[in-house]
């Protein structure tokens, strides 16, 4: 093991899957000299500028090319400079290339990787919005949102080598982030959960960026005697709903937290899943930790608008209070 960034774990993973077939190619807008968050820097100086192209300002051509690609036997990573412009090239995603399995009988893919930095980073509402859920509705995409430079790595690497649409979902908060990545060759399946803490009172089930507040809000509580649950989904379709509804039956209550607006979030099927399928479990209401459904503002409010640490240590002792609450009204 080595301590390496976020960044750096993505780099490495297009550089060892582009070593490795020769199909992988990149596509996006200033990705020669790095891009916006340094993520791709010293890979048009490896492979060249057949297979790390430099894209004019226009998502749907960046989109609209990868797609022609995989049907002409590539395997395209395009990368969307911030999520915020990937509504730009909506009609490409879901209306093509999600929907080619289905009406090919099976018989042809669009293996397109489409990576979308997401996130408040102080740049306002249209550099720094969290769209995964604008997706979760879109049958024949899968969504994946890591948080550690482990996850980032290994995720990515199946999803270059998935036979379908990936939208893979990286966090500018998190670039910077060190974790433990292995030396050694290694990948993640897609649509499989990570328990990043364990115990016992209550499951946080955190999305990306959350992750980390999340698990510095069960270390605070731990020394209060609560045992918080910490739950990665790492994927959000396919959903691993078998390791979320474990935990939950272990806890007993659940919290779900991402940095999107809690309106109309992915939180709120997660919710529905605990809730169809295991309601008879649950001592205390679930409950859900997001942003206010308004848009991103700059700083300084943008620490205010934004779910942290103390908003899920709040939550989680409402969780707590209210489920004593409720077995003294029996």
């Amino acid at each position: 093991m080595r301590r390496i960034t976020y960044r750096t774990a993505i780099n490495e993973a297009l550089r060892e899957e582009m070593e490795k077939d020769e199909a992988v190619i990149l596509l996006g807008e200033d990705i020669g000299p790095g891009g916006v968050g340094g993520v791709t820097a010293g890979l048009l100086g490896q492979f060249g500028e057949k297979r790390v192209i430099d894209m004019p300002i226009a998502e749907t051509a960046i989109v609209g090319s990868a797609i022609g690609a995989s049907l002409a036997g590539l395997r395209p990573v395009a990368e969307i400079m911030h999520v915020d412009f990937i509504f730009i090239c909506m009609d490409g995603i879901c209306n093509w290339a999600a929907k080619q399995r289905f009406l090919s009988g099976g018989k042809v893919g669009v293996p397109i990787t489409i990576r979308a930095p997401y996130g408040a980073r102080g740049i306002g509402p249209h550099h720094g919005q969290c769209l995964e859920a604008c997706f979760q509705n879109i049958p024949g995409l899968k969504l994946v949102m890591p948080s550690t430079p482990y996850d980032a790595k290994g995720l990515l690497k199946s999803a270059i080598r998935d036979n379908d649409p990936v939208l893979f979902f990286e966090s500018k908060y998190g670039y910077n982030r060190e974790g433990d990545v292995p030396e050694e060759e290694y990948t993640i399946p897609l649509g499989k959960a990570d328990i990043k803490r364990g115990g016992k009172d209550v499951t946080i089930v955190a999305l990306g960026s959350m992750v980390y507040p999340a698990l510095e809000g069960a270390e605070d509580l731990a020394a209060e005697g609560i045992d918080c649950e910490v739950v990665d989904p790492r994927t959000i379709l396919p959903l691993d709903q078998r390791t979320i509804l474990d935990s939950v039956a272990k806890t007993h209550r659940a919290l779900i937290v991402h940095e999107a607006p809690k309106t109309g979030g992915v939180g709120g099927e997660i919710a529905a899943v605990i809730a169809e399928k295991a309601f008879n479990r649950l001592k205390s209401p679930i409950m859900r930790v997001g942003a206010p459904f308004t848009p991103l503002p700059r700083l300084p409010y943008e620490k205010l608008y934004l779910p942290n640490k103390e908003k899920i240590i709040s939550a989680v002792k409402g969780i707590l209070d209210g489920a004593k609450a409720a077995i003294g009204a029996l």
